[in-house]
């Protein structure tokens, strides 16, 4: 996953909160020890709104913590091959250069752009407080995808994926799959249907996947990238995709899988519809909420 050495990156799309934010009173409440903890990441990991969880305990308050500028040290591709957070600037700038382009041509309205949120350990957000146990996620409360970086050194330690660049690259894709969501009014399709193995929550989701891999498809197409991804690049996607099925999930957490809690999809529909959205580069064929997932 090269950058081209002479792209210009656009580093005001990525804010860097580092740590802080506290929970403050009530904070997070998690039962049942280690499978709540678990619970709670199935739930949320590549979620969508941790305040329907976590409550929302004066959460709008996202300018109470200080961001640092990351302007200055990420300005080139060759920033973002050296660099980690150089590199989700990179891959910020090409997901939103791709989605303005793909608006566009579908006569939707304008693409309006999402800030990624790197933080440490505790963030607000216009969703709720949250801490570094929620994985990332995208909140439609403050149009911001939030991310802790440790995340992906726990995609690996706990479920077990191989991770790597482009594991990365596809969890920030999948959640601006949930903001272009958030824009073109489908999250509304969830509603209360927030459970099950063909509920509207997972349909959501799938879809999100799907995104992610259209994106990947069309990324060379931006100009951030020297060239097309390698089956070594899709193949850690499609690693990272699996890692974080319900069923998987599931069965490590509590020995058995309940497709009545499923929330996101199997890893079997993860990788599918990722693929589904690599191999034809069209948002039209991410429609996971017609007929079977």
């Amino acid at each position: 996953m090269d950058f081209r050495d002479d792209v210009d990156l656009d580093a005001s799309q990525v804010e860097n909160r580092g740590g802080g934010g506290g929970i403050g009173g009530g904070g997070l409440a998690i039962g049942g020890g280690a499978v709540g903890v678990i619970a709670l990441l199935v739930a949320l990991i590549f979620g969508i709104n941790p305040g329907d969880i976590m409550g929302r305990n004066g959460g709008g308050d996202t300018a109470a913590q200080p961001s640092s500028d990351l302007s200055g040290q990420c300005r080139k591709g060759s920033d973002a091959d050296q660099s980690e957070d150089c590199r989700v600037v990179g891959v910020v700038n090409s997901i939103q250069a791709y989605w303005k382009v793909a608006f566009a041509q579908r006569g939707k309205e304008s693409y309006t752009k999402a800030r990624t949120v790197l933080f440490s350990q505790a963030v607000s957000t216009g969703c709720g407080q949250a801490t570094s146990q929620v994985g990332p996620f995208y909140c439609p409360g403050d149009k911001r995808v939030y991310l802790d970086l440790t995340f992906f050194d726990e995609l690996q330690s706990k479920f077990g994926a191989s991770g790597g660049p482009f594991a990365q690259a596809y969890v920030i894709a999948h959640e601006y799959g949930h903001h272009v969501q958030d824009l073109l009014g489908t999250m509304d399709r969830v509603r209360g249907d927030r459970q099950g193995a063909e509920s509207a929550s997972v349909r959501l989701e799938l879809q999100a996947d799907c995104y992610a891999g259209v994106w990947a498809k069309n990324a060379v197409d931006t100009g951030f990238y020297e060239k097309p991804f390698t089956g070594t690049d899709i193949k850690e996607a499609l690693d990272a995709a699996a890692a974080v099925g319900d069923d998987r999930i599931q069965e490590k957490a509590q020995g058995r899988v309940d497709p009545e809690a499923f929330t996101h999809g199997t890893a079997a529909q993860r990788t599918k519809w990722f693929s589904t959205g690599y191999k034809t580069g069209e948002p039209a064929r991410c429609d996971t909420f017609s007929g079977r997932i």
